[in-house]
């Protein structure tokens, strides 16, 4: 018994010895190769190759991910996938927000007003690096934010920048008839205009408590964490009756592990160390686009 699957290679310059490597790398693991094309748009490559191997199980696509990484093809990143996502009428595509969707960190923009930005900007990269638990840090950078007027809010929104390649990606989903969707450790009053612009299938953040127009160091409710991530990303997929197979879920810090792991296939994009270690493909240059190559979109 066969399973086709297809290596999605990309980065900026994809040079032949790195692409000869891959293919030695798929034949010695025992696929069988059956098409290739390539394709990019001057930013950056693409080169797809359709191969078949035995069984197919999701250990056996595991067990080749390792080895085609380890391959140490220079300057670009494959993905495996299998062609059922690929191929699927149906997927969905869930993605974090600070520094996966937009450029920033929105705590950090935030705390600059209250001249905190480094302070909090440390405990971020300790947090996505799994050193600190989520909920915890986060209640420790937004304290820094009382007493700042709900108008820097407004000023923030106007800072933020979506990732290159976004709103590209968002869109093609969508023509495409796929679901999309954002799920953020970040905070609704920045997010809610960016998903409405977007079109946004489903999305939620936490909600930066404000009184009398004064932004008080707390959040609203229960914290947006890693368990939460993967449980809107198994609710809403449900909802739009899309099997997790074929979901795909992108993130770079750890408080994205839980949603990356549960996916039917997990990006690491632009991320942290330990992140880009259990994911099941990363991307390594600032197109989030280079996801639709991966999906098949």
């Amino acid at each position: 018994m066969t399973s086709n699957v297809t290596a999605v290679s990309y980065g900026l310059k994809l040079s032949p010895g790195s692409l000869e490597q891959l293919r030695s790398a798929l034949v010695e693991s025992g696929a069988t190769l059956t098409a290739e094309s390539t394709s990019g748009d001057g930013r950056y490559e693409v080169n797809t190759i359709d191969f078949t191997v035995e069984q197919g199980m999701a250990s056996d696509i595991a067990d080749l991910r390792g080895r085609i990484a380890a391959s140490g093809a220079q300057n670009m990143d494959t993905a495996i996938v299998p062609a059922s996502l690929r191929n699927a009428p149906r997927k969905f595509l869930i993605m974090d927000v600070d520094s996966t969707l937009i450029q920033q960190e929105v705590i950090e923009l935030l705390a600059a007003y209250a001249g905190k930005r480094e302070e909090v900007a440390a405990v971020t990269e300790a947090a996505m690096r799994g050193e600190l638990d989520f909920a915890q840090s986060l209640h420790a950078r937004v304290a820094v934010l009382a007493g700042l007027p709900a108008a820097v809010v407004d000023s923030v929104r106007a800072e933020v920048k979506l990732s290159e390649g976004a709103a590209e990606l968002v869109a093609a989903f969508k023509a495409a008839g796929h679901a999309v969707a954002v799920v953020s450790g970040g905070f609704n009053q920045i997010l809610q205009p960016i998903a409405e612009e977007l079109g946004l299938d489903h999305w939620i953040a936490n909600e930066l408590e404000i009184v009398d127009g004064v932004l008080t160091g707390k959040v609203l409710g229960a914290v947006i964490d890693r368990a939460a991530k993967e449980k809107y990303l198994r609710e809403w997929a449900a909802a739009d009756g899309v099997a997790m197979e074929n979901t795909i879920a992108v993130g770079d810090g750890a408080n994205d592990l839980d949603m990356l792991g549960a996916a039917g296939i997990g990006v690491a994009f632009n991320a942290k160390p330990a992140v880009r270690a259990v994911a099941d493909s990363a991307i390594n240059m600032p197109y989030l686009d280079a996801v639709r190559h991966i999906a098949g979109v």
